[in-house]
């Protein structure tokens, strides 16, 4: 009776609960895909809880109404053919009732016709990639938590660990159809305000799609293990109306035309601050924030033989990446302003320009030019 009646209040707190701790529920979202899953899971809740009433009453008037201590006896059967029919039948009915709602939502998430947007998503270890195949528009988004916090030496801000530097920019009203894969390992994109959840497998697409029904920011994560900087793989879509989406789409195209032979001169000062910053972005998840690596996977760059090697080398490591390894080409994520700030950074950091050490290739300073100068050799 003591089990029985824990199992009753444990029902009712779930079934309470749903209401009273909206956390514990799932939300509605702000797509009609995430409005039909939400709807649906409400559904399929209430179904349980009044199956779980029936039951859980027959089992709690059986046991008191026939209980040992007013004389009753076993009952000496062995089988009965229509009680055996009725708890099969039932629940199969149960079932039927159960998936033909399901089936409804899966075919509408399976609907990708007449799109108006189709963005193809490509995840990698540890970034997302977006190409807008409509506009020719494609950047890198990757997490932006300050290295600070993920060291546990500052407090950790409001959107620690799910908050980025190149946010998913998408019109409202508009259905937006996405095609998504992966480049090296699985990758999930999961955004919980959109009803969506993709996993992104190397060589195949997948597709699926959202309309966004009002402005506003929605963020979701990586949700496959993917690998040391799994955590590290935030996704956050920025929603607009279609003005302000066709204005940022104008001045994403607007700084792509920009002419990168005027990038002016930087001072080291200026050169190690920034460097600094995009290390703690892009490299510290692998090589870490001391510059001592993961060997063998990630080498070090302290003491490293690429930080302490000719200049050309390490440039062209950073902007074509190496094969055969977990180290990606910077030449489409990073500006020629960021790889020069991050190569400067990291020969110059950890005592990698002491020439006295590690002999006269070590240290440099390498300005925006120089990065376009072997960019420019590599087209040629």
């Amino acid at each position: 009776m003591c089990a029985i009646s824990g199992m009753m209040w444990s029902l009712l707190w779930v079934w309470g609960s749903a209401f009273t701790v909206p956390s514990f529920n799932l939300t509605p979202g702000v797509t009609p895909i995430s409005h039909a899953i939400y709807t649906l899971h409400m559904t399929l809740f209430w179904i349980c809880v009044g199956v779980g009433l029936v039951v859980f009453s027959i089992i709690i008037y059986a046991a008191i109404k026939h209980r040992k201590s007013r004389g009753h006896l076993p009952a000496t059967f062995h089988s009965l053919l229509a009680l055996e029919l009725t708890w099969i039948i039932i629940p199969f009915l149960i079932l039927v009732v159960m998936a033909i709602p399901a089936t409804i939502v899966l075919m509408k998430m399976d609907d990708e016709a007449k799109s108006d947007l189709t963005i193809k998503v490509v995840g990698q270890q540890w970034q997302w990639k977006y190409e807008y195949l409509d506009q020719g528009i494609s950047f890198f988004s990757h997490l932006s938590t300050p290295l600070t916090e993920r060291e546990n030496q500052a407090p950790k801000g409001k959107w620690y660990l799910l908050d980025v530097d190149n946010p998913l920019v998408l019109p409202t009203q508009q259905k937006v159809r996405f095609l998504v894969t992966s480049s090296d390992v699985i990758h999930s994109w999961w955004v919980p305000a959109l009803g969506i959840k993709r996993d992104a497998i190397p060589g195949f697409i997948y597709e699926t799609w959202a309309r966004i029904e009002k402005p506003g920011i929605y963020r979701g994560q990586c949700a496959e293990l993917c690998g040391v900087g799994h955590g590290y793989m935030p996704i956050v879509v920025v929603a607009k109306t279609p003005a302000e989406f066709q204005q940022w789409v104008k001045a994403q195209r607007t700084a792509a035309k920009r002419d990168l032979t005027t990038v002016p001169t930087e001072s080291p000062t200026q050169l190690m601050s920034k460097g600094q910053q995009v290390y703690s972005t892009y490299c510290a998840v692998c090589h870490k924030a001391d510059g001592t690596g993961i060997p063998p996977s990630f080498p070090a760059i302290k003491g490293g033989p690429i930080a302490l090697g000719p200049l050309q080398a390490h440039i062209d490591i950073v902007l074509n990446g190496q094969s055969n390894t977990a180290m990606p080409a910077f030449k489409d994520q990073l500006t020629a302003e960021e790889i020069a700030a991050v190569i400067t950074y990291e020969r110059n950091s950890w005592g990698n320009n002491n020439q006295q050490k590690y002999g006269k290739t070590a240290g440099g300073w390498v300005q925006p030019i120089q990065v376009i100068q072997v960019m420019q050799e590599k087209k040629s």
